[in-house]
């Protein structure tokens, strides 16, 4: 009797969880807003509906970038890129991150010490972390730490899955 009260107990601790679970992951956020004064190459801006976005990415870039997802450590093959050239914006295409820039943080995502140009991207509050957006389609790239190398002192950390590559000098 005693057993059965126990597993029971668990049961419903665990169906609790996973309806909290549930109800968090299933609450849409509210939609991003740019902050005022933000700036980006050229003034360019990229805006497309939800199902748009949902139509030109894979269903991992439209939840890293456009829901402010986080990919696992490792799983980019961008972290252990060694050819020189441009990391762009998988939803936008515009250049945010030289291969000069780019070091091995030892984190697991590619990280990088400054943006290809200062309006690049922006960052905004996120908890006890400092959130980074393209700036010129809002899209998550990932966060921004001061614990990076020379010359800046900063640690773009960012998801693979937000960029993409092009080889070049």
């Amino acid at each position: 009797m005693q057993q059965n009260r126990f597993f029971i107990l668990i049961a419903l601790l665990l169906i609790g969880g996973l309806w909290v679970y549930g109800t968090y992951i299933a609450t849409p956020k509210p939609p991003h807003k740019r902050p005022a004064g933000a700036t980006s190459p050229g003034n360019r801006r990229v805006e497309k509906s939800d199902a748009d976005w949902k139509k030109l990415l894979t269903r991992s870039q439209y939840n890293i970038t456009r829901e402010s997802g986080t990919e696992w450590p490792n799983s980019s093959e961008l972290t252990h890129e060694p050819r020189p050239g441009i990391y762009s914006c998988v939803c936008c295409h515009s250049p945010l991150f030289m291969s000069g820039t780019k070091f091995d943080s030892h984190t697991g995502w590619p990280s990088f010490y400054a943006p290809i140009t200062s309006n690049a991207v922006y960052d905004e509050p996120d908890g006890n972390r400092t959130e980074v957006r393209c700036s010129v389609c809002d899209a998550h790239l990932g966060h921004v730490f001061n614990d990076g190398p020379d010359p800046t002192g900063l640690r773009y950390c960012m998801n693979g899955v937000a960029l993409s590559f092009a080889e070049g000098k």
